[in-house]
């Protein structure tokens, strides 16, 4: 289970949520010691318990999300183009939120399945260029509209491929490596490239099990990465409970902007 402990209060959410709030939320995990982070925290906060999967090692994927009050799929060394049965279970899966309507977030390797489920391609930089630590993101109108002007403006990444935006999603962050950093599908999935619910100590750990990884074009040296945790975090954080509130009620817009959807179809472009 999840090693972050539920605390026995929390102050008052920023929102309401639907009637869904004390339902448990679906957690996706694809490593052993894999953690849901701060995400996983503040969903507890909020009351829900985390219904921890992992698919990967032979958990089962609940047929219908009744009972839960949303679902999320973190991310992992693997890819969404790979072959295993369990990432085409997965992407598979993912019907069944889009489905019943039910909120549904994608992290990194999950935003990459919601793009493939949904269509759209899942590639590697043709430079061969990597995300690992922050970088700057700017949010569209479509963004800045969802959680009050709160999107962060650098975020961090631990990624190497990227997805093109599927038809009929709303670009809600692009970036200059990978133009399409977070969208919204239909009224409640959502696509983030990259990862809000890291922790110090998470962020850590990647950049020391994983070093080896931070020789690749892009990366940024691990000093780089604890650095830049103390410039840009609090401004994730802050985006991010707001966030879960409006992920979890549904309340999204379905109308965006003229200008929004122009900066859309601009992001898929962006790539050369």
């Amino acid at each position: 289970m999840l090693d972050v402990p539920a605390p026995k209060s929390r102050s008052p959410m920023n929102c309401n949520v639907c009637a869904d709030h004390k339902k448990p939320v679906l957690v996706v995990l694809h490593q052993e010691h894999s953690s849901a982070g701060r995400i996983g925290r503040l969903l507890q906060q909020r009351g829900h318990q985390l219904d921890i999967r992992l698919p990967r090692f032979g958990d089962p994927l609940p047929p219908t999300l009744k009972y839960h009050a949303g679902a999320i799929i973190f991310g992992g060394p693997m890819s969404a183009n790979d072959s295993d049965d369990y990432i085409l279970r997965e992407i598979d899966w993912i019907e069944t939120p889009l489905r019943e309507a039910k909120p549904f977030l994608g992290v990194c390797l999950g935003a990459q399945m919601l793009a493939r489920r949904l269509g759209a391609r899942v590639y590697r930089h043709p430079r061969e260029r990597v995300e690992r630590g922050y970088y700057r993101v700017e949010a569209t109108d479509a963004g800045q509209l969802l959680c009050d002007g709160l999107f962060p403006g650098h975020v961090y990444h631990w990624h190497c491929e990227g997805f093109d935006l599927p038809r009929g999603a709303d670009l809600l962050a692009q970036g200059e490596t990978f133009p399409n950093q977070a969208f919204r599908y239909a009224r409640g999935a959502f696509g983030l490239q990259f990862h809000p619910e890291v922790t110090f100590a998470m962020m850590c750990r990647w950049s020391v099990k994983a070093s080896e990884q931070l020789d690749a074009p892009g990366a940024h040296p691990a000093a780089l990465h604890r650095a830049d945790w103390f410039r840009f975090d609090a401004a994730v954080e802050a985006w991010l409970d707001v966030f879960l509130d409006v992920w979890l009620a549904g309340a999204v817009q379905t109308q965006f902007s003229g200008a929004a959807r122009a900066q859309n179809a601009l992001a898929v472009e962006l790539v050369a």
